[in-house]
C-alpha cells in the first residue's frame, strides 16, 4: 500500500508532518516578557479585586460591623463598669475632739481665694472675740455677729487641720450647721497651696439659707469624669469634675442634709471615704447613725447605697487627690453666695449681699458650726 493509500491518522502519528496539527502553525512563541492582565487593567480604582456588586456589599457591611464593634464596645463597657468596693478593715488613727479641738489646726490669714466679703482671723483674735472655743462635748467655730458696717469685710474663721491624708475614712459628728443670707460655710478637704493640682472634696457646702440642701462636690485638673455607672440617693449635677469654671461634678442631697432642718434634727454625721476605688459620702441623721460608727468600728459595706458616689471608672482618685487637709470655713457673698440666681433668686435675700453682712450682725448668730467631734480611720 503506497502513503497515499494509508489513512491520514497513521501518516499523522508516524509522520510528524507539520500539517497533520494545524495548530502548531498557530501558536505563539514563548517569550520571557510577561504579558499584562488586560482585564485587571481595565479595573476601576474603587474596585481593585473585581469583586461583583454583591461581594461588595457584604465586604463593606462587614467592614462597618468591626468598626462598630471597635467604638461602640469599649464605651459600653465604660458606662457599665463600676469598681469594686470590697469591705476594708478601718484602723482610728486621729481623732479631733474636745478641749483640745482646735490645737490639730492651723488658721488660714490670707486673703480669700474666692473674693468673699471676709477677714479670716489668727488663733489670738479669733479666741479673744470667742469665735472659735472648745468644751468636752463639742467645738464651736462662728462669726462676729456684733461688729456694725466692716469695710474690709466681717471677721471669721478658716482652720485647717495639721494633718494631710491621701486615703482614709472621715467621720465628721456634726451638731449645728451655718446659715443665712450671705453666708457661704463649708467643709472640705483640699491641699490648699497645690489647687486644683492635688484636687478638692466639699463635704458639706452650701450658701445662704441652706434650705435647699448640701452639696457635696469634687474639685480636679482635667482627666476626671463622672458620666459613668453610679449609686447613689443623691441627685447629680455635672459631670466633668474639672476645676476650670470653678463648678466640678457636684450631688445635691435633700433639704434634711443641711441647715435648719438638720439641726432642728440633732444634726447628724457625714462619713466620706477616700480610696482608689473611688470616692463615695453618706449622711445619717442623728436617731439613725450606724451602731458601728457609735463603736469607733465603721464598715461602710454595711451602710447601703451612698448619698454621693464618685467611682474611679473614668478618674484616677490615687493621682487626683493627695495630700488633704480638713478644712472648716465661713465665707461672705464671695464668687458664689453673692451670685444673683442663690442669693437672689433662689433665696430671696434683701438688697446687695455685702451691703446686708456689712449692715446687719445681728442676723449671722446662727452663722455658727457646732462640732462633736472627726475621727479618721485608715485601712489596714
Amino acid at each position: 500500500m503506497d502513503d497515499q493509500h494509508l489513512p491520514r491518522e497513521f501518516l499523522c502519528r508516524y509522520s510528524g508532518a507539520a500539517s497533520c496539527n494545524p495548530t502548531l502553525e498557530a501558536k505563539t512563541p514563548v517569550t520571557s516578557t510577561s504579558q499584562p492582565d488586560q482585564d485587571a487593567t481595565k479595573r476601576p480604582w474603587y474596585n481593585p479585586c473585581g469583586c461583583s456588586l454583591r461581594n461588595k456589599i457584604i465586604t463593606g457591611a462587614a467592614a462597618i460591623v468591626i468598626l462598630l464593634i471597635t467604638i461602640v464596645v469599649p464605651i459600653e463597657v465604660i458606662q457599665t463598669r463600676y469598681p469594686n468596693y470590697i469591705a476594708l478593715n478601718y484602723t482610728l488613727v486621729d481623732v479631733y475632739s474636745g478641749p483640745s479641738f482646735f490645737d490639730q489646726f492651723t488658721y488660714f490669714t490670707d486673703e480669700d481665694p474666692t473674693s468673699g466679703f471676709v477677714v479670716y482671723v489668727d488663733e489670738n483674735t479669733a479666741t479673744s472675740l470667742n469665735l472659735t472655743y472648745a468644751t468636752d462635748t463639742s467645738a464651736i467655730l462662728r462669726v462676729d455677729a456684733k461688729t456694725n458696717n466692716p469695710k474690709a469685710g466681717r471677721n471669721s474663721v478658716r482652720i485647717e487641720s495639721k494633718n494631710q491624708y491621701d486615703r482614709g475614712l472621715f467621720i465628721f459628728d456634726i451638731l449645728h450647721t451655718p446659715f443665712g443670707c450671705g453666708t457661704w460655710p463649708a467643709l472640705w478637704l483640699t491641699d490648699g497651696y497645690n489647687w486644683p493640682k492635688n484636687g478638692e472634696i466639699d463635704v458639706l457646702e452650701t450658701t445662704n439659707d441652706g434650705s435647699h440642701g448640701n452639696e457635696i462636690t469634687l474639685h480636679t485638673t482635667k482627666g476626671c469624669s463622672m458620666d459613668v455607672k453610679r449609686k447613689l440617693t443623691g441627685q447629680a449635677i455635672f459631670h466633668n469634675c474639672n476645676s476650670k469654671g470653678n463648678t466640678g461634678c457636684g450631688v445635691l442631697g435633700d433639704e434634711s442634709t443641711y441647715g435648719e432642718a438638720m439641726n432642728n434634727n440633732g444634726g447628724g454625721v457625714y462619713a466620706l471615704e477616700l480610696r482608689d476605688a473611688g470616692i463615695r459620702a453618706w449622711f445619717f441623721r442623728r436617731d439613725s447613725i450606724p451602731a458601728d460608727i457609735g463603736a469607733s468600728n465603721p464598715d461602710p459595706s454595711l451602710w447601703g447605697i451612698a448619698l454621693a458616689d464618685f467611682p474611679s471608672t473614668k478618674c484616677d482618685i490615687g493621682s487626683h487627690f493627695r495630700n488633704q487637709s480638713i478644712i472648716a470655713n465661713i465665707d461672705f457673698c464671695g464668687e458664689l453666695a453673692a451670685q444673683k440666681q442663690y442669693y437672689d433668686t433662689m433665696y430671696h435675700c434683701p438688697g446687695t449681699c455685702t451691703d446686708f453682712v456689712a449692715k446687719h450682725p445681728g442676723s449671722f448668730v446662727d452663722a455658727y458650726w457646732e462640732f462633736k467631734s472627726f475621727k479618721v480611720y485608715q485601712a489596714d
